[in-house]
């Protein structure tokens, strides 16, 4: 049977591992954000448009699978627990 010293430090380790992964997936995001946004402006600067198009339905998909990243993190990242 668990002690609870050994329960308190498997759920910091959980704790941290989580802070972690929630690090790691926020810097997706902001890696995607941005490539997304270097697209956008290459849409903006050039003259064809069948590449601007492409260009800024590219960009649009990127924001849209961002946004949804966005959300499942921040809907399955746990709150801090509660100071004691």
């Amino acid at each position: 049977m668990a002690t609870q010293a050994d329960i308190a430090a498997a759920l910091a380790k959980v704790q941290a591992d989580v802070a972690a992964e929630t690090t790691v997936n926020q810097s997706a995001v902001t890696l995607i954000t941005g490539l997304a946004a270097q697209i956008a402006a290459l849409a903006a600067s050039t003259t064809d448009t069948t590449t601007a198009a492409a260009l800024t339905a590219l960009s649009s998909t990127i924001e849209a699978n961002s946004a949804g990243l966005a959300t499942a993190v921040t809907a399955n990242t746990p709150a801090a627990p509660a100071a004691h």
